[in-house]
């Protein structure tokens, strides 16, 4: 992605914009339960609210997220 601004540009590969929560557990198969839980222990990313009934989080932390998952060793 390029932003251009007066003569001045900038190269990224970060994506930007935000996914809802129905977004975010196709991309990571947790409960809803336990993706609020990972997000008030910061396990998971920290959440925006768009608007009073609108809760949002960040592509990058998102792909971040997914990028550094570990899954947890079986206890069998």
């Amino acid at each position: 992605m390029r932003f251009k601004m007066n003569n001045f540009s900038i190269e990224t590969n970060v994506p930007t914009g935000f996914l809802r929560l129905e977004q975010v557990l196709k991309l990571i198969p947790v409960s809803k339960a336990t993706w609020w839980s990972g997000c008030k222990t910061g396990q998971f990313p920290k959440p925006f609210k768009l608007a009073p009934r609108i809760t949002a989080w960040r592509v990058s932390d998102i792909q971040s997220c997914i990028e550094n998952f570990r899954p947890a060793k079986d206890t069998f």
